[in-house]
């Protein structure tokens, strides 16, 4: 690539993103669910386990995750062929998804809240400020809250990657200080690791990302875990001078990696100056 980040910019870049105080984590459904598409509790146990590591430092966290619909498929022996069957599943699925979590989460003495949205949501001042203030309330008790689209009166069909644009909305919406996505992938690579031996990660994206863009473009199908989105919504961050960092679900001690600022998945440097000298 042509076109590089200094490391003096990805190191204070993983400093930055350690020194967070308040973090959205994203996870996506093939971090939660297993080949048969049904919710994989050690996957599960897992993501909460690496939370709770943030959690325990002091810092804020929302989580925003997607499986639902996954979670609703190893629990009803039915096809789903339509839009308005995917989003009944969805329903099936997100109160088995937030059951598990609640559970999960009990193991730490933690409570977790879910909160529903849509586009309107987020778009519409009114609607929005009620919910920053419900957010701002429930991390003011310690409670977790759980986020995820509201599939079930979504207007649009449902697509891959809806909650990657979700997370960097709300990210830049509420006062974030970090975002992180946690996928499948370890990062994002310069092919389709899973096709491609060849392909190598991407340490970090700042100056260098039309040529990062131009890679995913001739690469990624929409199966090849939504990165399109996923890099976009890092992107959209890092314009708003937040960090944010793609990496791997499965990765030991994943969080606790980026909240100790060592090497982990995919760094995207603020591109606004905030971590110019």
């Amino acid at each position: 690539m042509n076109e590089v980040v200094e490391p003096e910019e990805i190191q204070r870049t993983r400093e930055l993103a350690a020194g967070a105080d308040r973090v959205v984590v994203k996870a996506g459904t093939n971090s939660l669910t297993d080949e048969e598409s049904n919710l994989d509790d050690t996957k599960l146990d897992k993501l909460v386990d690496d939370i709770e590591d943030l959690l325990s430092r002091g810092k804020e966290v929302l989580l925003v995750s997607s499986g639902a619909i996954g979670a609703g498929q190893g629990r009803i022996d039915y096809p789903t062929e339509t839009v308005e069957e995917s989003q009944a599943l969805s329903t099936v699925g997100q109160s088995h998804l937030m059951r598990r979590y609640t559970e999960s989460f009990e193991r730490y003495g933690r409570t977790v809240a879910q909160i529903l949205l849509t586009d309107h949501d987020l778009e519409n001042p009114e609607r929005f400020t009620n919910f920053r203030n419900t957010v701002e309330t429930l991390l003011d008790w310690g409670v977790v809250p759980i986020l995820n689209e509201n599939d079930a009166v979504a207007t649009e069909e449902i697509r891959i990657g809806d909650n990657d644009m979700l997370s960097s909305s709300v990210a830049v919406g509420i006062d974030v200080d970090l975002l992180v996505t946690l996928t499948d992938v370890d990062g994002v690579y310069t092919g389709n690791p899973k096709a491609d031996a060849s392909a190598e990660r991407i340490e970090a994206v700042g100056r260098n990302y039309a040529e990062v863009q131009e890679l995913i473009d001739a690469s990624s199908e929409d199966q090849f875990g939504g990165i399109r989105t996923k890099v976009q919504g890092a992107r959209d961050a890092s314009e708003h001078g937040i960090p944010a960092v793609i990496a791997g679900s499965a990765k030991p001690d994943v969080l606790e990696r980026i909240a100790t600022g060592k090497p982990v998945g995919t760094i995207f440097v603020p591109v606004n100056g905030v971590i110019d000298d």
